[in-house]
């Protein structure tokens, strides 16, 4: 099946399943459903950074600090950040990632709204992340990221939904 033909919870304002829907439709609707970002850190600390490859539904060839993607319907959150972080890291056998908050994340961009649960895993195998996913990948200390979020000339374009994700991490450590 297609990215697109894969089936959806779609969510109320309080994360209640009120019907499911295509994430083709889904996206194109803007309707709110369920999202799961996992922050991968290595065995020296530093976080699995990637571009997004260009035919992404969403924010193609921008780049990233989580992995992870959206709840399948009838799929659990935890489940889904398991499946979503061993997918596109391309390992088995990760830790359980710890959830660490829930936001509901509302699109400036006109892509919709959804329920996001934010995770860290522990990831010291070799990655091998989806060429169909990942165009470009690295593990970077916390400070070259810092750097690279900012509007100057290392800056990058980040994908928004993790960047707000990211900046409520920072927040909550802080």
């Amino acid at each position: 099946m297609s990215a697109a033909g894969e089936i959806l919870d779609i969510v109320d304002e309080n994360d209640r399943v009120v019907g499911r829907a295509p994430r083709g439709e889904v996206y194109a609707r803007g309707l709110r459903h369920r999202a799961v970002f996992v922050l991968a850190r290595d065995a020296e600390d530093r976080i699995f950074v990637h571009r997004r490859t260009p035919v992404k539904l969403i924010f193609p060839s921008l780049y990233d600090m989580f992995v992870g993607g959206v709840v399948g319907a009838g799929e659990s959150y935890d489940e889904a950040a398991l499946r979503e972080a061993e997918e596109e890291l391309g390992v088995s056998g990760l830790p359980r990632p710890v959830p660490l908050f829930t936001f509901l994340y509302e699109s400036t961009e006109g892509t919709g709204s959804w329920w996001s649960r934010v995770y860290e895993v522990r990831c010291t195998l070799p990655v091998r992340p989806q060429v169909e996913e990942v165009a470009w990948h690295a593990f970077l200390p916390e400070e070259e990221l810092e750097r690279r979020l900012g509007q100057g000339p290392d800056g990058w374009e980040w994908v928004p939904d993790g960047l707000a994700a990211y900046e409520r991490l920072r927040a909550l450590r802080a």
